[in-house]
């Protein structure tokens, strides 16, 4: 069945993210029960442990994984958006994928300026879709 797309603006986006963190927060706590440490919930240091890492590096896998097999988190897929390569419409490669995922931190800096780059942008991308060449699009059926 064929398909067209536009650029997803900044609020559906917005909202996409945050069924994505809702999900993803869901799925993470039972790990952090089992494996985290015993003061995970309650520990108010500012300092980064161990298990910090290994949580960045799951939800780097999963994330990205998403971004491999399904052009999309489950946020996005709830709500038809996509992510594809900003040139030629086609799902991304990895090195995008590892690209658009770190550049997440570049977004995030200042206030996440990056990501309200959405609102100003013609193709509605944020600082990490620029940097990995992407473009995230509501798909419609035709």
């Amino acid at each position: 069945m064929p398909q067209y797309f536009t650029y997803a603006g900044f609020w559906i986006r917005f909202a996409a993210a945050l069924l994505d963190s809702f999900l993803f927060t869901i799925m993470f706590i039972p790990f952090a029960l089992v494996f985290g440490p015993d003061d995970y919930f309650t520990n108010d240091t500012l300092g980064l442990t161990a298990f910090d890492g290994l949580q960045q590096l799951i939800s780097a896998i999963v994330y990205i994984g998403f971004w491999m097999q399904l052009s999309a988190t489950p946020g996005k897929l709830l709500l038809n958006l996509k992510i594809v390569d900003a040139e030629t419409g086609s799902p991304i490669k990895l090195s995008q994928a590892i690209i658009r995922y770190l550049g997440y931190f570049i977004s995030a800096i200042m206030f996440c300026l990056g990501y309200f780059w959405i609102l100003f942008d013609a193709k509605k991308q944020a600082w990490h879709d620029k940097m990995a060449r992407t473009v995230v699009v509501r798909v419609h059926d035709e």
